[in-house]
């Protein structure tokens, strides 16, 4: 039998980057124009290092994160490469505060790093460590098609089709719904009914005008509509999806597989997106997988394609893989997509090397 080394945590190793998005994305609560990125590697003094990054959303968060995980290294320093007692240890550390927000980003990254050199060290990629095997996962274009207006977004929704995506998602939140109902109803002609149209409001509704808005929209053909209110409000959006004639999807804000739960017991969304990070890395994305399959919830990834394909590969109810390409500019092979599909990268671990060159030009200081 093949015996496979005890790994030991030498250090962490954070760095900061502020890469440039290839399409801007304008969503109601602003426009993102740069993917600011933490980049985490995990040295173990067994000479296998893990890989893995984090997306923090706002440069004004990117610091912070960095400097926790910073902090954190020297208490985690020595202890073995296990991330269910990784997590225990941290979880500790934060009972008082909360495994929430910048804390929880942090041990998310732990974690996830932390995967990522156990699938090395085994020499197999992460989908085979967790007992899966790397498959074809279907994968929506997610990049740009904010909210431009109707022209620049027919002509955005084609561009991100033309690569054979078989689905695209597009932001709403305009101030009326007139100009939501116009700008499905443009993309959708410019797509035609070969592409399936998902739609995101990023929260930016109140629950009577979620309710108002669904109902506009209904017979427009979306796959889903998208955290329409609060993304905390579960009985609130219980109160839309009892009313709306599309599926409601929710779950890239559940903090950790407990708020997943409680999201899932108030009848929330007809679908699950659970976000790799928010989840709480690999470990929370398993439980949430179980809380998924338990209540015949089809799930999708948010973000994080890289990490998430691997993830979809073991999820018994994997529905949609988000693809973005916010971190293709430092990364050695970026995410390949092929026939609209995305396939967990082969190789050890979770198929992540930096461009070294690309990370040094959009290094944060």
């Amino acid at each position: 039998m093949a015996s496979y080394p005890r790994l030991t945590v030498r250090d962490l190793r954070v760095r900061a980057v502020n890469v440039p998005m290839r399409l801007p994305l304008q969503t109601s609560v602003g426009t993102i124009h740069m993917a600011p990125l933490a980049l985490i590697d995990l040295a173990t003094e067994e000479g296998v290092t893990g890989t893995t990054y984090l997306f923090c959303y706002t440069p004004l968060v990117l610091r912070p994160v960095v400097q926790l995980l910073e902090n954190l290294s020297p208490l985690i320093k020595g202890a073995a490469v296990a991330p269910f007692e990784l997590e225990k240890k941290l979880q500790g550390q934060f009972r008082l505060l909360g495994a929430k927000g910048v804390a929880g980003m942090a041990m998310a990254g732990i974690d996830m790093v932390a995967w990522d050199a156990l699938a090395r060290a085994h020499g197999v990629p992460l989908a085979r460590l967790l007992g899966g095997e790397p498959r074809p996962i279907p994968a929506y274009n997610s990049c740009g098609l904010g909210m431009i207006g109707c022209e620049r977004a027919a002509v955005e929704a084609q561009q991100l089709a033309d690569p054979g995506f078989a689905a695209i998602k597009v932001r709403l939140g305009y101030p009326d719904a007139k100009t939501d109902l116009e700008v499905v109803r443009s993309v959708r002609h410019a797509l035609g009914e070969r592409v399936q149209l998902m739609a995101d409001y990023n929260q930016a509704l109140s629950v009577p005008e979620a309710i108002q808005r669904t109902a506009a929209l209904a017979g427009e053909g979306l796959s889903w509509v998208e955290e329409p209110t609060l993304a905390d409000d579960f009985e609130g959006h219980a109160s839309i999806r009892r009313k709306a004639l599309m599926p409601i999807q929710m779950g890239e804000n559940w903090w950790g597989p407990h708020e997943m739960a409680k999201g899932v017991a108030a009848g929330a969304s007809d679908l699950g997106m659970p976000d790799a990070m928010k989840i709480g890395g690999v470990t929370g994305w398993l439980r949430a997988a179980a809380i998924a399959e338990s209540a015949g919830l089809p799930i999708s990834s948010h973000l994080f394609p890289e990490v998430s394909a691997h993830l979809l590969a073991v999820s018994p109810t994997a529905h949609w893989l988000e693809y973005v390409d916010w971190a293709d500019a430092v990364l050695q092979e970026p995410v390949r997509v092929e026939n609209g599909r995305v396939t967990a990268a082969d190789g050890p671990g979770c198929g992540m090397s930096w461009d070294e060159a690309a990370v040094q030009r959009y290094l944060v200081a």
